[in-house]
């Protein structure tokens, strides 16, 4: 609902986007594109899949043309594999709800090619932070590194949309996450399913939160992080996003990560 209900974040994002005219290249890791091997789309005009049911009809009129990359997605294999990293291409996997849904308040011109990684099925927190830090090496050629999912997940919880005070499991998680990714503790991070408080409630299985190791692990520690909105919907489904990279918005010069 992110697409038509933009709220702060979408705000956020879209002010983000607006200072990338030299970004040259996006490459996103999304939870709702799971293979068993690690791929990458190459699609080059990758379509606008509407990979959900049961939502107003507005949302599968929606479209993101934005072109896809043979070019970013071969560099993204040998980038990988220098890392020790073996993936392969998909030319026929399109944009799923997880990467257009972001990029249409992030860049609504659709005017940067997009390049789709697949999040592995067996997939752990330190999977996917050596992913992130593998693909961290593409921000100084121009390459803006996506990771998309959500800070809270327990779809099992959700009460309907006039439910608007945060559950205060959800507020202690996304408290720790905060904290914890503020100061880089990485090593909690990677063991956040047994330390951070309520875990396992704020996400059953962890698909959704995983992406947010590829952008911590594509970050340094020289970027400043941004923490884009905190905003928790449906008392359960926390929007909280960060951004790393050169965050003055005066500023063209460098990539960032969400």
């Amino acid at each position: 609902m992110l697409a038509v209900e933009p709220g702060a974040l979408g705000a956020k994002l879209a002010e983000l986007g607006k200072h990338w005219d030299q970004v040259r290249g996006i490459v996103v890791v999304s939870p709702h594109w799971q293979t068993k091997a690690l791929k990458v789309g190459s699609h080059l005009q990758p379509e606008t899949i509407h990979d959900f049911g049961g939502f107003p009809s507005v949302l599968y009129t929606l479209n993101y043309p934005a072109p896809g990359s043979q070019a970013l997605a071969q560099q993204v294999l040998q980038t990988l594999a220098l890392s020790g990293i073996q993936a392969e291409l998909d030319t026929a996997q399109g944009l799923d709800h997880g990467v257009w849904v972001p990029l249409l308040h992030l860049r609504p011109q659709a005017d940067i090619p997009v390049v789709p990684v697949s999040l592995p099925v067996d997939a752990t927190p330190e999977t996917v932070f050596a992913l992130g830090l593998a693909l961290g090496s593409l921000r100084d050629q121009g390459i803006a590194i996506v990771g998309s999912g959500s800070m809270t997940h327990n779809l099992n919880e959700f009460r309907g949309a006039g439910v608007t005070q945060p559950q205060a499991y959800v507020t202690e998680f996304s408290n720790w996450v905060r904290s914890h990714t503020e100061t880089r503790d990485i090593k909690s991070m990677i063991h956040y399913r047994t330390q951070a408080p309520h875990a396992v409630r704020a996400h059953p299985t962890d698909e959704h939160f995983l992406p947010l190791f590829v952008a911590l692990g594509a970050s340094s520690e020289q970027d400043s992080m941004q923490i884009l909105d905190t905003e928790v919907r449906y008392g359960m489904l926390s929007m909280e996003s960060y951004a790393w990279g050169n965050l003055d918005l005066d500023s063209n010069q460098n990539t960032t990560e969400v």
